[in-house]
């Protein structure tokens, strides 16, 4: 009887391991159907392959949990999904230099192990979601060079004091309001002319 039992509980882990690995490979499906990708670099991503770490462009950890999108340059265009924000083991979104456009997902705000958010050279436009302020893990929040508008959070400005961020650069866009600078531990605040520091 307990070994019955014990192999019920391995059956289910796997399947759990199973599941969370479909449920993640889904949400980057669903984000390449709402891309156009003229290059096919989003190719192998195939959703019925068990879950999305063989995908080119994806990194995963050891439980097979997605942990990075690396897809700068690479050509995409159209706008980001609001369920990237369950991609909860994610630490870097590299989506720089391409042509994805519409607002930034308030959803990404949930991304609590992002340590890196490189958005930068893009078509994204609309105000910089507060939510980001969440992710107290964040080093390195990069949008410039889109159309982004209106004034940055003060949650997102308040990563600059009690946060890990590093390097923040909201050059080129249509931002406007007040930075200011500290001794803290960022090391890089790029913002435009109009934005006074």
């Amino acid at each position: 009887m307990k070994i019955q039992h014990i192999a019920f509980l391995l059956l289910g882990l796997a399947s759990a391991t199973v599941v969370k690995c479909n449920v993640e490979g889904d949400i980057l499906y669903s984000q390449k159907k709402a891309w156009k990708d003229p290059n096919n670099v989003l190719q192998s991503w195939d959703p019925t392959l068990v879950n999305p770490c063989t995908w080119f462009h994806i990194t995963c950890n050891n439980e097979n949990s997605v942990i990075r999108v690396d897809l700068g340059n690479a050509g995409l265009s159209g706008g980001l999904i609001p369920e990237l924000g369950r991609l909860t083991q994610l630490q870097y979104l590299e989506l720089y230099a391409n042509n994805i456009s519409g607002s930034i997902p308030a959803q990404l705000g949930k991304l609590t192990k992002l340590v890196s958010l490189d958005l930068y050279h893009n078509q994204l436009s609309g105000p910089i979601p507060s939510s980001l302020g969440n992710i107290k893990s964040l080093k390195y929040l990069r949008l410039n060079g889109n159309g982004l508008s209106g004034i940055i959070p003060k949650k997102v400005l308040d990563l600059v004091l009690t946060g890990n961020l590093t390097e923040m650069n909201v050059s080129d866009n249509e931002l406007f309001g007040t930075i200011r600078t500290s001794k803290k531990r960022v090391t890089t605040i790029t913002q435009d002319a109009k934005i006074s520091s």
